[in-house]
């Protein structure tokens, strides 16, 4: 999915598109699926020649999974982002160069098209909690079954010793 910058008729326009979780690139062992249809809304600026200015919103449902109990729950997710497109054949990449904070914010096209299933696609990367949790009274799993402790209640002894302290605690114990 492309948007045009050809068929752009003002310096400023507004753009909302709607993808369907199918037609969006979600590559084999991502750790989210689309579970429902993405909204892509945002203003586009023509700015100097061959640079656009993208502002907008992504909102949209994913389905991770909990990293406590391993569960898959519904994320909704909404990212704002503020991009800067400049034309491919300007990045050179020659010798070593500082990055500087504008150059987190630029993103490239070629043959006068933005693609914007790589832009969503960036964005609910960006969005991803870096600990999804399915709730915060979530229990995780047993270390010891393995056992969903949300959902079941195990007979595992929950105190744990360091055997590598055995030896230590023999010698406190000894002593007394």
């Amino acid at each position: 999915m492309h948007l045009s910058l050809r068929s752009l008729q003002n310096a400023h326009e507004h753009v909302e598109k709607q993808f369907a979780p199918s037609l969006l690139p979600v590559a084999e062992g991502e750790s989210f699926r689309i579970v429902s249809p993405i909204t892509l809304s945002f203003d586009i600026d023509r700015q100097e020649t061959g640079r656009y200015r993208l502002a907008g919103r992504v909102k949209g449902e994913i389905e991770v999974p909990c990293s406590r109990c391993l569960e898959p729950y519904a994320l909704a997710v909404a990212s704002d982002f503020d991009l800067r497109y400049v034309p491919h054949v300007e990045n050179l990449g020659e010798g070593e160069q500082e990055v500087e904070e504008d150059d987190l914010t630029t993103a490239f096209y070629a043959n006068d098209q933005i693609e914007l299933d790589h832009l969503v696609m960036e964005q609910l990367h960006l969005a991803l909690p870096m600990k999804p949790l399915c709730s915060a009274a979530c229990q995780g799993l047993c270390p010891q079954c393995g056992a969903n402790r949300n959902s079941t209640v195990c007979a595992c002894d929950q105190k744990w010793e360091d055997p590598r302290l055995a030896a230590l605690k023999a010698l406190k114990t000894s002593k007394k």
